[in-house]
């Protein structure tokens, strides 16, 4: 790397600035000599009314906006490194794209004397310009970015990876007006301008393909996925996978429920996407477990149920509070010691050494006598203390 300090003005790299509106992203500046979001960029996220806000008002204030960097790609020709939200943000307000509050008025740039616009415009901004390898460039671009609002996972991979299919892939999956945002919405977390539907489509793809044994020993799912189709122009499978899933989900269930989002639907339709499933019956039970006071684990209920409702662990459903074992503990330990047989009911039931054995209470397990999977409640009445090694061995039957 080899970075050279060099000034200039809001109005000269601004100069030439355009905005989409689709794509979140500024394109050029300084009369089209510099990308603004270059591929490995993450989208602009400034937009909130704040943040934007505030780099206008600290040029007003003449607070210093910090260092900016660019990436010379060629001659005359740069890239931003470093510093395209603050650029943005300019840009945004000098095509008019939000208001400031200034002298107690909220004001857009033309709304300003023309005195304050000139010292908008002649703020100059200190910049690095640098030069070097691929590699030292995306290397330098991941250290700089550690202060301020750090790169998650997925943008850290669009600069490592960048390219023609990553390019593709932002722009299907990070649009923030794409028409099937909503829709996504509903079972990815995350917005989409911080690259979580694109994360989220990655992940589900590369986990449902078989990863050649010298490529995974090196990469994990992902990266060796993105590896593979860096210089792919076709985003077909990565796009009809995702739909596929989602429409999967969406088709499924009659509702559509907040415990939903953010689920592993990916891995979900691994393993229970060939199954036939009478989409009424599916919603009905999902709708009683969503009811269900016992249910602790609201989230694991879709599982559970696709799973055709044997794995109650899923559920965690609530157990019988330690006043309640206590109570039961001491009324069998009482009848058992009377009877002349163990305290618990299942080791009194045998012929070993055990039949008669008073267990202690912290070696008993409290127990459902009647599973609540089969519509036992979580009720003193239904409670029994059972040894360790019984209640684990009885499970759900």
């Amino acid at each position: 790397m080899n970075p050279v300090l060099k000034m200039y003005t809001v109005r000269e790299i601004c100069d030439g600035f355009e905005y989409n509106e689709l794509e979140g992203k500024g394109l050029y500046g300084l009369k089209g000599k510099l990308t603004i979001q270059p591929e490995y960029q993450r989208n602009y996220i400034y937009a909130d009314g704040k943040r934007d806000v505030a780099v206008i008002e600290s040029v007003l204030k003449k607070y210093p906006l910090g260092l900016i960097y660019f990436n010379k790609v060629g001659e005359d020709r740069y890239e931003v490194l470093d510093g395209q939200q603050r650029i943005t943000s300019l840009g945004r307000y000098i095509k008019n794209k939000f208001d400031v509050k200034y002298s107690g008025k909220f004001k857009s740039f033309t709304g300003l004397d023309k005195e304050v616009q000139d010292r908008i415009l002649d703020t100059e901004l200190l910049v690095y310009v640098c030069e070097g390898t691929e590699e030292e460039i995306k290397e330098w671009f991941k250290t700089i970015n550690i202060v301020g609002i750090p790169l998650n996972k997925q943008e850290e991979l669009n600069a490592i990876y960048s390219g023609p299919f990553v390019s593709a892939c932002k722009a299907e999956f990070s649009n923030t007006e794409h028409t099937d945002k909503q829709k996504w919405g509903s079972f990815v977390k995350g917005p989409a301008n911080r690259q979580q539907f694109l994360a989220t489509a990655l992940e589900w793809v590369a986990n449902s393909k078989t990863v050649s044994p010298d490529t995974a020993s090196s990469k994990d799912p992902v990266e060796a996925y993105l590896s593979k189709h860096r210089r792919d122009d076709n985003i077909k499978e990565i796009k009809t996978y995702f739909e596929t899933v989602i429409n999967w989900v969406d088709n499924l269930f009659d509702e559509i429920h907040p415990e939903m989002c953010g689920l592993p639907w990916g891995d979900l339709y691994e393993r229970y996407g060939k199954k036939s499933y009478d989409h009424t019956e599916v919603s009905a039970k999902v709708k009683q477990l969503l009811l269900d006071d016992y249910v602790q684990d609201r989230r694991g209920i879709f599982e559970y149920v696709l799973g055709g409702c044997k794995e109650s662990r899923l559920l965690n459903i609530r157990l019988f509070d330690k006043s309640t074992q206590r109570r039961v503990y001491l009324r069998q330990t009482e009848e058992a010691k009377e009877k002349g047989e163990s305290n618990c009911p299942l080791c009194a039931l045998g012929s070993s050494s055990n039949a008669k054995r008073i267990y202690k209470f912290e070696e008993m397990d409290a127990d459902h006598m009647t599973a609540w999977s089969k519509g036992g409640k979580t009720t003193e009445d239904n409670c029994q203390m059972l040894c360790k090694t019984h209640n684990q061995a009885k499970g759900n039957r």
